[in-house]
């Protein structure tokens, strides 16, 4: 599948950790790769109709959301911030 970057992922993973950027760039190529890969525990968002997490790590979240045969990242940033305005 496709993946596109929405200008907000992108600022999101402008201000995170070098440590935490190259956590996010294998989860991006695990999501590609396998939707349902077990790493990523990726499940749908309650209460976000057609929004979907996905585990960085711990701490990390990455918002998206499938249209068509594209994953659009929304957003990446701890759990609590990133799931405040997924």
């Amino acid at each position: 599948m496709a993946i596109e970057l929405t200008e907000r992922f992108v600022q999101q993973y402008s201000q995170l950790p070098n440590t935490i950027k190259r956590e996010v760039d294998k989860a991006l190529i695990f999501l590609d790769a396998d939707f349902r890969r077990p790493g990523l525990r990726s499940h749908p968002i309650e209460g976000a109709a057609g929004m979907f997490e996905a585990y960085v790590d711990r701490k990390y979240r990455m918002t998206f959301e499938r249209r068509g045969d594209t994953f659009v990242m929304r957003n990446v940033d701890n759990h609590d911030e990133c799931l405040r305005n997924p």
